[in-house]
């Protein structure tokens, strides 16, 4: 197979203010180049510009945006998924959200902590309204952060599990109460995707999981719901009573397509039907030949929060998946690099854990790994028991990809491919995204499933529920794949409530050699995710959860 050419690092190092709009930089697929050292890699040949001067801002406008597919939810308080951000965040807001230059207040204008971790002080922002005129307050907070955050939130299930109550001594002022330390850092690096509230009003004395503002959600947001046509649109016009004041924000509307059709989706953009495609939502070719047409730019800048791996999930019901030694032969038996190469076109590099290299101090390379060896990988499966058939074949595996864009599904192609050669035959049963979700979360209906995983700024906000037992069935994106160890268990829950930095960072390197010693999942490609985006939309990608942000301050230059 052919070896990985030369790899990138993945962020540019330099962050400054964003009031004037600095121009994404432009991947040139021609010039891969070099390593930077102590971020994750992500893409090949980043050529900088200079920066524009500044512009007047146009007012008005309807930017539409691609969604390569639908969830059928809206409410971020109950997934927490890039495909709910995407929309919801524009209606919906959190407390806090991420720039480059730090965290920033947005329903909350304030944070602290007891010096004992067990209490956590949110001020909130007064003079806030939901979209229907009532007032935003801490019984909101409280309500969403016990009954949804706690209960619901596949991410924060688990990140809550020690929250015994959120106490409004005001009504702008909540108190989160913990069993157990919660370090102020992690909370407030939750936030921004696990600390959206809902409001009370329109869901107390409901179902929540059925009510109908979870498709037509009610928000504090610069952008108010108007309608969703399944499989179709999604479209939300301005709120002119937003509490930034009424410069904001300065379009009138956002429609979102969903355009399943990868091609269809960029000849949409060719034509100046849609203004931008994230989170790869067209062809890896597409995104390569529009990063040379000057009407586009083409990034990863806007992503830095959204780090994400390509993954191999296994079903531990089976008892030969639960056998280590199959799961290590599978291991053996995939070509990260020449993966990275053929599917991820070099924008990737290979996966050390459920911890990306963008994870800083709670990161390490110091892991066991599992290099691509076939014969290693059929002596495993020999010791295992698994001896070939009259036709070469020592195990069937029924696999579901996730529906999550053009390289989900050559992954699991590659997959199958791959296992072919070391005598495992797989089956590759393709979804929509509803038939996925149900079939591995809910259902637990696969051997193995493929898919992608994001990492959101801290082990305990994300990436540890893959691996924590306990999350209620049909949890999306949650360990629903019967892989329990009590110690795991207890080494994850130590490690989010540690006030120590520096101890902490350690818990996590722990963890990050015992998930690879022991393959609950395969964290096989870290990567990034890359935007095509028309010049005609300013002030994009500008803070690093962009396609996730409120979109406040985009304009359209028509």
């Amino acid at each position: 197979m052919p070896p990985v050419a030369h790899l990138l690092g993945m962020f540019p190092p330099d962050r400054r203010s964003h009031s004037v709009r600095r121009p994404v930089l432009i991947e040139r697929p021609a010039t891969i180049a070099r390593v930077l050292a102590g971020t994750s890699l992500l893409i090949a040949g980043l050529t900088a510009i200079t920066p524009a001067l500044a512009e007047d801002v146009k007012r008005g406008g309807t930017a539409i945006i691609h969604m390569l597919s639908e969830q059928r939810t809206l409410n971020p308080a109950l997934r927490a998924s890039t495909g709910v951000y995407n929309i919801s965040g524009k209606i919906v807001e959190p407390l806090i959200d991420k720039s480059y230059d730090g965290y920033v207040p947005v329903l909350a204008t304030e944070w602290s902590s007891s010096d004992d971790g067990l209490e956590l002080t949110f001020k909130l922002r007064e003079g806030v309204k939901w979209h229907d005129g009532e007032p935003f307050t801490c019984d909101d907070v409280s309500f969403t952060a016990m009954n949804m955050w706690k209960e619901l939130l596949n991410y924060s299930s688990t990140l809550q599990q020690n929250l015994e109550a959120v106490d409004c001594p005001d009504p702008h002022t909540a108190v989160f109460k913990y069993s157990k330390p919660m370090p102020l850092a992690l909370m407030v690096a939750a936030m921004p995707d696990l600390g959206h509230p809902m409001p009370k009003h329109l869901y107390e004395g409901t179902d929540i999981l059925k009510n109908k503002h979870n498709t037509a959600p009610v928000g504090t947001g610069p952008f108010k719901f108007v309608q969703y046509e399944r499989g179709q649109y999604v479209i939300a016009e301005r709120n002119d009573d937003y509490w930034r004041g009424e410069e904001y924000p300065y379009l009138d509307r956002i429609v979102w397509r969903f355009i399943k059709d990868k091609s269809a989706a960029a000849a949409a953009l060719e034509a100046g039907e849609i203004h931008e495609s994230g989170f790869i939502g067209i062809s890896m070719a597409d995104v390569q030949r529009l990063s040379e047409d000057d009407r586009f730019t083409v990034g990863t800048e806007g992503y830095e929060n959204n780090v994400a791996h390509t993954t191999l999930e296994f079903n531990h019901r089976n008892p030969v998946l639960a056998d280590i030694r199959v799961r290590r032969a599978i291991y053996h038996g995939l070509d990260i690099d020449y993966a990275i190469q053929t599917i991820m076109r070099g924008f990737a590099k290979p996966g050390r854990g459920p911890v990306p290299s963008a994870g800083g101090v709670n990161y390490t390379d110091d892991v066991p790994t599992y290099p691509y060896d076939v014969e290693k990988a059929q002596a495993l499966l020999d010791e295992a028991g698994l001896q070939p058939d009259a036709n070469g074949v020592r195990l069937k595996l029924r696999h579901r990809p996730a529906p999550w864009g053009e390289y989900t599904q050559l992954w699991a192609e590659y997959f199958a491919q791959a296992m072919g050669e070391i005598g495992i035959e797989v089956e590759i049963l393709t979804n929509d995204a509803p038939g996925f979700l149900n079939g591995v979360y809910r259902d637990h209906d696969f051997d193995t499933a493929n898919g992608w995983h994001q990492f959101r700024s801290d082990p305990a906000v994300s990436t540890m529920v893959w691996i924590r037992s306990g999350a209620p069935v049909g949890t999306p994106w949650s360990n629903q794949f019967g892989y329990q160890s009590d110690e795991m268990d207890a080494m994850i829950d130590a490690a989010a409530s540690e006030l120590d930095p520096e101890k902490r960072s350690a818990m996590y390197h722990d963890i990050q050699r015992k998930v690879m010693e022991e393959l609950p999942v395969i964290f096989a490609i870290e990567h990034p995710f890359i935007s095509v985006t028309s010049k005609k939309l300013k002030n994009h990608h500008n803070t690093p959860r962009w396609n996730s942000s409120s979109w406040y301050d985009l304009w359209l230059d028509q």
